[in-house]
């Protein structure tokens, strides 16, 4: 059985060596580094749910205590836990003995075995992505843009930060391949779009969040910005930053 919070293992006085549950979950609780604090606090929650660190029917620790721990906001771990519950992997329960367990059972996904991606597959296909559209962010920000290319930009980023829940992603997909198509160059273009297949194939099996929205259009509004004031480093950067929260959750719920 877990100790207090469900994230503890082991009886105190057990030693020499501490259990595999704590170092595992000390490894997964250290703090979160880089601009993308949701994702990956909730890729942190995630892993320690699937992972089995915190076991189905056992509690997380209290909000305090994971902000703490992750070295971020008490609002972020709230908005991660939020998300994790619409989605069925948590519960909050009221009274004397309430708190926020790990849902029994866990939800299943609904993916059929032929659709499995290896760990292998998803690295290369992230893999991939990175180079391809970090180079393509640092490209079309070292170019002289148009009047047409750059309010071309500007009509892709306004669509996708009015779009619905269910026009998302498309609209994403526009926005991306329009940088791409800034760097002047149509073979990487076409590899882009063809990568970004494979990744909206990924995409479309997980959640769809709100957090994740709001703090990716203010990742796309610094990209685009970037490529407009022609600073090729700091689009790259952005771009960078930007797929990292993508990894982070695809990882968490598909690795």
């Amino acid at each position: 059985m877990t100790g207090e919070g469900g994230l503890r293992g082991g009886m105190p006085g057990d030693e020499p060596g501490e259990p595999l549950e704590s170092l595992a979950h000390e490894a997964l609780s250290r703090p979160v580094r880089g601009g993308n604090a949701f994702e990956e606090t909730l890729a942190r929650l995630l892993q320690l749910i699937r992972l089995g660190i915190v076991a189905p029917g056992e509690a997380l620790a209290p909000e305090r205590e994971l902000a703490a721990r992750f070295e971020v906001s008490r609002d972020t771990v709230r908005e991660a836990i939020r998300s994790l519950a619409e989605t069925g992997y948590l519960e909050s329960r009221r009274g004397r003995y309430g708190g926020t367990f790990v849902c029994d059972p866990l939800p299943d996904g609904g993916e059929e075995p032929a659709e499995h991606v290896s760990s292998a597959e998803l690295d290369d296909i992230l893999t991939l992505r990175s180079v391809l559209e970090v180079g393509a962010a640092r490209a079309a920000a070292g170019r002289t843009l148009s009047a047409a290319e750059r309010e071309a930009l500007h009509l892709r980023l306004r669509e996708l930060a009015a779009a619905d829940p269910a026009d998302y992603r498309r609209l994403d997909s526009r926005l991306h391949l329009t940088i791409a198509e800034l760097s002047g160059s149509p073979s990487l273009v076409s590899l882009v779009a063809e990568n970004r297949m494979r990744v909206n194939a990924l995409l479309d099996r997980i959640p769809l969040l709100a957090p994740n929205i709001a703090h990716s259009d203010e990742q796309h509004e610094q990209i685009v910005w970037a490529v407009l004031v022609g600073d090729a480093d700091r689009a790259a950067t952005a771009m960078a930053e930007h797929l990292a929260g993508s990894q982070s959750l695809l990882r968490a719920f598909l690795g």
